[in-house]
């Protein structure tokens, strides 16, 4: 072990979510190293009742572990940071409410986004409700916990980590497993275990691109048949998952991850490579009114999720807090698996100073990505060890690719300087440059609209 103390405390930021938290509880108990150490492992969210659901869970999953853990459940937030060694953050107000808003309204202008997550005019204003809070997580860490880790995994992952490492001084560092998800699809591909896939993956969160395919065991290139395979590959095969990916792998030469419906997020044209844009929170105008009391709209994520022999009357797919079907999401004995993020793998590799290489991470671009913006927030590899977080040195991308990363780079900082200077000018500036977008009057009608339906939200900005 490090020189570090044989007790720590980790922080779980948004506790009462109902898929975050067990997975989030279950790394950290199943993690033998982290069985090593006395753990305080604090709870905190804004929701008190979704709060004390996660909390049960999470002493039920100890006493079933038989682990030093010692659970407390907190919505103050000071409190729950205070001395912390590392905090986990994953937190959302009413998402799919607003991510209903974020998906519709810019549409509605005429803009082409196939998303609004993490890219397009929806991913900004998913961005402006989330800085914010983010950034009291990460002032209150620098009062608290001055040296302690930030792990975050909110999205808009990069647009977060960006504003984090510009108007606060905390070590923070955004995770995301879309990179393992591109890595499962090139095992389709290729008829490849996943296991004996090398990749060097770098670019942006939701964006990001494979310079290195290579066999784990032999070193062998797989690139030329990867080529090979995905010419012959079925075309219709998968089409929202793999659609697009499969246009730019043809047109850059690169296979890009984590799929089309949110690489499409940065690209003008991508609506014809996801079918399913058309019906992603899709409501009858006539007789629903999702954003003025009525139930917002199921979210489709894509077609592979969402087949068409779905029964006429299924149950209710979205309890909530205090429903039975709720409660049971967080059953020890079905939750307790280790999951594939990487945020406790980075916890035992800094407590041990036992290094490990974690495929992706998202920091700040200190020459890390080379031809991508300074200081705008990349996705590239990285080494932990016990002396901390240490990005890797990737290969450049090609031209096109670094034009369309660095366009996002230039949308990036201007949001943040809009959100600092409190400028509706410069979320202006930001709207204009997205390729989504095609009307300048439009842009404006948006913001104003987007003040006017989600004001109880978003942050104060002017004219």
């Amino acid at each position: 072990m490090s020189n570090k103390t044989d007790r720590i405390k980790i922080t779980i930021i948004g506790a009462g979510s109902v898929c975050f938290c067990p997975t989030t509880v279950a790394d950290i108990l199943l993690s033998e190293k982290l069985a090593q150490v006395e753990i305080d492992l604090v709870l905190m969210d804004i929701s008190a009742d979704a709060l004390a659901v996660s909390a049960s869970f999470a002493r039920n999953a100890v006493e079933r572990l038989n682990r030093n853990v010692k659970v407390s459940e907190t919505t103050d937030l000071r409190a729950s940071v205070d001395g912390a060694d590392y905090v986990i953050t994953a937190i959302e107000k009413k998402r799919y409410h607003y991510w209903s808003q974020d998906f519709h309204v810019p549409r509605r202008y005429g803009f082409r986004q196939v998303y609004g997550e993490n890219g397009g005019p929806g991913g900004m204003f998913h961005f402006l409700r989330n800085v914010g809070p983010m950034l009291e997580v990460a002032h209150a860490m620098e009062a608290g916990c001055p040296e302690a880790w930030l792990l975050n995994y909110t999205n808009p992952e990069a647009k977060l980590i960006e504003a984090i490492t510009k108007l606060s001084k905390v070590n923070v560092v955004g995770l995301c497993h879309g990179e393992q998800m591109g890595i499962d699809q090139l095992a389709k591909f290729l008829e490849i275990p996943r296991e004996q896939i090398s990749v060097e993956a770098t670019g942006l969160n939701h964006f990001g691109w494979f310079t290195r395919i290579r066999h784990r065991e032999t070193g062998e290139d797989l690139y030329p048949l990867l080529r090979d395979k995905e010419r012959k590959a079925d075309w219709l095969a998968g089409w929202d998952e793999f659609a697009l990916t499969r246009i730019m792998f043809r047109t850059y030469g690169l296979w890009s991850y984590p799929g089309t419906n949110h690489i499409g997020e940065y690209i003008a044209w991508s609506d014809a490579y996801l079918a399913s844009a058309l019906i992603q929170y899709f409501h009858d105008p006539v007789h629903d009114k999702p954003w003025t009391g009525g139930e917002t709209p199921e979210f489709v994520y894509s077609f592979g999720r969402n087949p068409t022999a779905r029964k006429l009357f299924p149950p209710d797919a979205n309890p909530t807090a205090g429903d039975p079907a709720y409660t049971a999401r967080f059953d020890p004995e079905k939750q307790l698996t280790r999951s594939r993020e990487f945020g406790v793998n980075i916890i035992e590799a800094m407590l041990f100073n036992e290094p490990v290489r974690i495929g992706a991470v998202n920091v700040a671009n200190k020459g890390y990505a080379p031809g991508l913006l300074p200081d705008m927030a990349v996705e590239v590899p990285a080494m932990v060890d016990g002396q901390g977080l240490h990005p890797c040195t990737t290969e450049a991308l090609p031209t096109a690719i670094r034009a369309m990363i660095n366009q996002q780079g230039a949308i990036h900082d201007l949001l943040i300087q809009a959100y600092h200077e409190k400028s509706r000018m410069k979320l202006l500036q930001a709207l204009l440059l997205d390729p989504t977008v095609s009307s300048y009057n439009n842009a404006v009608a948006l913001i104003d609209e987007m003040w006017r339906i989600q004001s109880d939200i978003l942050p104060e900005l002017t004219w």
